[in-house]
């Protein structure tokens, strides 16, 4: 099932609403990860940074054939073997990943979905213990360039909410990630 209000502008314009190194570096991705997920990968925008930081597999899930087929054609362009691409309807599905897993679930831009619990359970289900939730998405305002309507995009409190109800700690929540967007870390005890 596609998280509503998914679609996807063209790559460059897409990516020009984010500093990447600087967004995964305040929601504290680094060196000392091994494994990592992404739900929704899209262009790999997060995914290929991502994957030359940690240590271990950066599994990528999408819906989407075209954006399984761009991703693989950049895994392949920046010479990746530890990326897994992986075309899968995690929102009905789950990610198909073992429980206690991974070190870090990417959860960007995608808890507008119309059950976001879903999401945070499977991800708390596949972290291992001391393993973080990172979450950004748009702020909520109508200035943004792009991103859900307002009557269905998260607010930081709602965010922090649905983390808490996964059983969630918040380390940090809401981290400024201007222009557009904010974060919030979660972690599993």
């Amino acid at each position: 099932m596609k998280i509503r209000e998914s679609g996807m502008p063209e790559e460059t314009y897409w990516e020009s609403f984010f500093d990447v190194q600087f967004i995964l570096s305040q929601l504290q991705f680094d060196y000392t990860i091994n494994n990592a997920v992404e739900f929704g990968s899209g262009y790999g925008t997060f995914t290929i940074p991502a994957a030359k930081i940690i240590k271990g597999n950066f599994y990528a899930l999408d819906i989407e054939p075209s954006m399984i087929k761009r991703l693989t054609e950049r895994v392949l362009e920046e010479n990746l073997s530890n990326v897994k691409i992986i075309n899968r309807d995690f929102v009905n599905d789950g990610t198909g990943l073992p429980e206690n897993y991974v070190n870090y679930t990417m959860l960007f831009n995608i808890l507008h979905a119309e059950n976001p619990l879903t999401l945070l359970n499977e991800a708390y289900r596949i972290l291992k213990p001391g393993g973080k939730v990172g979450v950004i998405h748009w702020i909520h305002s109508a200035i943004t360039p792009r991103g859900p309507s307002l009557n269905i995009r998260p607010t930081p409190l709602q965010c922090v909410d649905w983390l808490l109800e996964s059983n969630f700690k918040i380390i940090n929540k809401e981290i400024s990630l201007p222009p557009y967007h904010y974060g919030i870390i979660g972690l599993k005890e």
